[in-house]
């Protein structure tokens, strides 16, 4: 009979959410509970279709997890960074350049925030396959697999098939045709954002990661009380992201504006320092980065009658479409580490990936 008591590890605790005044992103909420039946997803995929083409992002409430549960990720989360030592961290540290994704540790200062002022990132991230057994893991973090596979499988199962449901269903498609798309042959991530000298965040003005649109179809944030995140909104702003508790951020991608001809559009949005009563802290974050089978062409789904009555808005000719691996991989490799080239518009530095221009907002 298998034991019932879970490995020990330290309890995180989080610091009280930020007082400040902040502008925050008005953001519509969705109640998943709701999208277990015909009905509850009749009702849900009209407001997910008008928060994602107004703001590209948007919450989830009553997504299957328990406070507690959702708390005990967050324990497990600071394992990799909290009790892995620097060597042994070495052995685990992703080749991203040569691979083209992220398995295991990204280290600190591997991204370039700042290209002028040669500021380097803070942050820190494990990534972990959605078949946790996939690859090794640090000793430490090896007995807390099976809480993390079970994690994975709610994240895939629960949260993103029945998002990518009521996707379909808002572009007049069979509800399968997205999930069919998304088989269970991913990664997640958990990362920790470290506090910078005052000379770095003078030169960067407080950026902890730029402008940029997210690689994969959707993402997943489980919200955290440590500020950060902000949106560029519609009226051009720059608007933060509110923390609700055992809530969820999800927002759309690159690849999801591949599969939509354009109908839904990632919003750009970035990392900056915590607010001033918050900025003693380490940012500590659980995130699942959804993307489609290797195999899979990012091709709009020109069936869909909603996108022969609205046009597609293609990102390349059909016979140019890059496979979902070609597009991670050229992303991936890139991010950070590129030269890039400024854009025509203010602030906005590009690159080109498969012929595609890539923006990153400064």
């Amino acid at each position: 009979m298998p034991s019932l008591t879970l490995p020990e590890c330290a309890h995180y605790v989080p610091p009280p959410e930020t007082k400040e005044d902040l502008e925050f992103a008005d953001l519509p909420i969705i109640d998943l509970s709701k999208a277990h039946t015909p009905e509850g997803r009749a009702e849900l995929y009209p407001q997910l279709r008008d928060a994602l083409r107004t703001h590209g992002f948007l919450y989830a409430i009553n997504h299957g997890y328990t406070q507690a549960q959702r708390d005990r990720i967050f324990d497990i989360a600071g394992v990799p960074f909290n009790d892995v030592s620097p060597d042994e961290k070495k052995t685990y540290t992703a080749d991203v350049e040569k691979v083209g994704y992220y398995a295991g540790y990204k280290p600190r200062q591997f991204w370039k925030v700042d290209t002028e002022n040669q500021i380097l990132d803070q942050i820190e991230h494990y990534a972990i396959n959605l078949d946790v057994a996939k690859r090794p893991h640090p000793t430490a973090l090896r007995p807390f697999l099976p809480e993390l596979d079970d994690f994975a499988r709610h994240n895939h199962f629960n949260i993103l098939h029945p998002i990518l449901r009521l996707i379909a269903l808002s572009l007049e498609l069979p509800e399968e045709t997205l999930v069919e798309k998304h088989n269970f042959d991913r990664t997640g991530e958990t990362s920790g954002y470290y506090r910078r000298s005052n000379d770095e965040e003078e030169k960067s003005k407080n950026v902890w990661l730029k402008g940029h649109t997210d690689i994969g179809s959707i993402t997943i944030l489980w919200s955290q009380p440590i500020g950060g995140l902000q949106i560029l909104a519609p009226d051009g702003k720059w608007k933060w992201v509110r923390h609700i508790d055992n809530g969820l951020v999800i927002n759309t991608g690159d690849m999801m504006t591949f599969f939509t001809g354009g109908y839904y559009k990632p919003t750009i949005h970035r990392v900056i320092q915590p607010p001033s009563d918050q900025s003693a802290y380490d940012r500590l974050g659980a995130y699942y980065f959804a993307m489609p089978d290797n195999d899979v062409r990012l091709l709009p789904c020109a069936e869909s009658p909603v996108l022969k009555r609205v046009g597609v808005e293609r990102q390349c000719l059909d016979e140019d479409a890059p496979s979902c691996e070609t597009w991670r991989k050229g992303r991936t490799t890139t991010y950070g580490r590129s030269e890039l080239k400024k854009g025509v518009e203010r602030g906005v530095e590009e690159e080109v990936i498969e012929g595609i221009v890539v923006k990153h907002y400064n």
